[in-house]
């Protein structure tokens, strides 16, 4: 019988969601956060919390949960993110805030309270970060920074957890046909095309010819999160993106 149990921040989001039905699938224990929440939560996850992953009342309360019912933690996905697009004389101090408190600060939050359950058993660590890190647009500058953030604080904390045991790694999604992909292409003026069309055509930009779905960012998380698959792997960065970051622009 398999008793791993998995926390998902984020859950209820495209990449998140998928994560957690796929661990779900695997006969893991699936935890998850979110500010937001529906009907269908309770398909992939098994107890949601419905809190604000960047506010550290909410993370303590959740560690505490999982240390009264379960006692060990084996895997942390901190996937939770806000994107803001906007320049960088239009981003306000407080989008600037939003965007780091939940995609950088919520990461340390879960980390630091989650280190003694995921040490018990030897737990492991994924963080969702993005290849804005390494190649990034105008007009992102927040959301680009946080994401760089996550690479570094990814390294820093492998090196200080291996001597528990506790692996951490990052994922680095390309484009994703996510609701937080289908926002951002609501802006600006693309000829009056549809979302799906932009869509489309931005996938066709990649080698792989194709924008990727949830389920394939999935895999590579529960990959990562599963010490049979992946134990010797720790302080890394897999990105997943079809082949755009291997592409010269100029050859596009």
């Amino acid at each position: 019988m398999n008793n791993k149990i998995v926390f998902i921040t984020g859950v209820f989001g495209g990449i998140g969601y998928a994560a957690a039905r796929c661990f779900k699938s695997h006969g893991w224990t699936v935890l998850g956060m979110d500010k937001f929440g529906g009907k269908d939560t309770e398909k992939a996850v098994d107890h949601f919390f419905h809190m604000d992953c960047s506010r550290p009342e909410h993370v303590k309360e959740a560690a505490e949960y999982i240390e009264k019912n379960y006692g060990k933690l084996d895997c942390l996905v901190n996937n939770a993110a806000v994107q803001v697009c906007e320049s960088i004389d239009d981003t306000t101090v407080e989008q600037w805030d939003l965007v780091f408190d939940s995609n950088i600060r919520a990461n340390f939050l879960f980390i630091k309270n989650m280190h003694e359950l995921l040490r018990k058993d030897g737990g492991n660590v994924v963080n969702i970060s993005s290849v804005h890190a390494f190649a990034t647009s105008k007009n992102i500058s927040a959301y680009a920074a946080s994401k760089g953030a996550i690479l570094a604080f990814t390294r820093s904390t492998a090196l200080e957890f291996a001597e528990d045991g506790i692996r951490v790694n990052t994922v680095l999604p390309g484009a994703v046909n996510t609701n937080m992909l289908r926002e951002g292409m609501a802006r600006g003026n693309f000829g009056g095309e549809s979302i799906d069309r932009r869509i489309e055509n931005l996938g066709l930009k990649t080698p792989s010819k194709k924008v990727g779905m949830p389920d394939e960012i999935a895999k590579v998380i529960y990959f990562l999160g599963d010490n049979d698959s992946s134990s010797y792997i720790t302080g890394q960065s897999i990105v997943a993106d079809g082949g755009a970051l291997a592409q010269l622009s100029t050859e596009v």
